[in-house]
């Protein structure tokens, strides 16, 4: 039986470059960097005090005030991201769009750590009130994970599969590709997936801290996230959530949906080497986007554009040993590579999703994303990362990579509308 084709009708996304795809697409062509000093607590004995801060969010212009105790940060921007798709894609009856039917649509959110703010703020009022008055009925389907999903089950009537991958920063790019496979197998004909994450929280900072793994270029938030340079020093921490809406391609063709790209690749390994380091070499990096081309029918020369995981860290050399030991000769001469963490930093379990997205929008518009911040290239970091501003290029097919801790891989490969 023949695949089914898997359309991108729908997109929303809440980043540190603004609420709304097109904002944050807009920012991300300018090159302009969404990384600031924290705001949301008191971070001055940290030793970073920046991150990717989603500001101006208004979580009433998509939830009851009422409902707002009752969700975590990360689970007001999974909503929020999922309307912005819904709608773009046709599917709000309240603005004329269609209704699908509930039993042939669901919903893969995930996200990386879950409510880790409510936690904090929780195990605080238990301690000052005891556990009787210092623990909101709430608290639990607040923080979970799956309630992201389910809430956007429940605000969108989603009858059909219903789950969150949890596979720390491939977690949205394994939603994705998982939803795909749900509509190839005809289990749905509609999907929304994507992923969210809010640990902009002295926890969150506090562990990634503790782990060194964040920048500490404090005073030059803006220049921090420096993917492939030889003065990266850590990652920026991130939150948002960028949601996708998928379709079967007929489905979205004779409805006369908008199709803004293709998912036509997915794969996932895992590196069985270390907690938080990547395989030697980049092996399992490598073998996950083999896996994925394979998926896709496609050999590496037909990949116009690679969104790289590269986070800013050592990392960013075995990236590159990967895509090398992929793509070849072919690697150093005509595969445009970048990473827009440089302008949005690390949303950890959204970061896929957001990547995935961009991947769609440059094959859109036929603009290719830059690498800001590359002012002296690691010698080990030698590809073509689209230094410093976006370029026009007509691409048909690109991958978005996502690599996580515990050596978790996903890659997704996506084409050109109409290509």
């Amino acid at each position: 039986m023949a695949r089914r084709r898997i359309a991108i009708t729908g997109i929303g996304l809440v980043t540190p470059l603004g609420v709304g795809t097109d904002l944050t697409w807009r920012r991300l062509c300018a090159g302009e960097s969404g990384i600031g000093p924290i705001t949301r607590f008191d971070a001055r004995e940290f030793t970073t005090t920046i991150a990717g801060e989603v500001r101006d969010f208004d979580a009433t212009q998509w939830i009851p005030k009422r409902n707002l105790r009752q969700m975590d940060l990360f689970i007001q921007f999974a909503l929020a991201a999922a309307d912005m798709a819904v709608k773009q894609a046709g599917l709000d009856p309240a603005t004329g769009g269609e209704r699908p039917d509930p039993e042939r649509w669901g919903c893969y959110v995930g996200a990386g750590m879950g409510g880790l703010g409510i936690i904090e703020s929780t195990y605080k009022t238990l301690l000052e009130k005891g556990p009787r008055h210092g623990i909101s009925p709430y608290f639990t389907p607040s923080v979970i994970i799956n309630l992201a999903p389910g809430q956007i089950s429940i605000a969108h009537d989603c009858r059909g599969p219903n789950m969150s991958m949890v596979s720390a920063c491939s977690t949205a790019a394994h939603s994705i590709g998982e939803a795909a496979r749900v509509i190839e197998r005809g289990d749905a004909d509609l999907m929304i997936a994507g992923g969210s994450e809010s640990t902009v929280t002295p926890l969150g900072i506090g562990g990634f801290c503790s782990a060194r793994a964040l920048s500490q270029r404090n005073d030059e938030p803006t220049k921090a996230s420096r993917p492939f340079t030889a003065s990266r020093d850590g990652f920026v921490l991130s939150e948002g959530a960028a949601i996708l809406v998928l379709e079967a391609y007929d489905r979205a063709a004779a409805r006369g949906a908008p199709i803004l790209a293709e998912v036509v690749g997915y794969a996932a390994s895992a590196d069985a080497h270390h907690i938080t380091a990547p395989s030697p070499g980049g092996e399992g990096a490598a073998r996950c986007m083999q896996l994925a081309l394979r998926d896709a029918g496609l050999s590496p020369e037909q990949i116009g554009y690679i969104n790289a995981h590269a986070t800013s860290t050592a990392a960013d050399s075995s990236e590159t040993n990967a895509i090398r030991t992929v793509f070849g000769a072919y690697a150093h001469n005509g595969l445009a590579v970048s990473s827009t963490k440089s302008m949005h930093g690390h949303l950890l379990g959204a970061a896929g999703g957001l990547e995935a997205a961009i991947c769609a929008l440059a094959l859109r518009d036929g603009i290719l994303p830059p690498t800001i911040n590359l002012d002296d290239p690691d010698p080990e970091c030698d590809l073509d990362y689209v230094p410093h501003e976006a370029r026009r290029s007509s691409v048909e097919y690109a991958m978005s990579n996502s690599f996580g801790f515990g050596g978790t891989n996903a890659a997704l490969v996506l084409r050109r509308a109409g290509a």
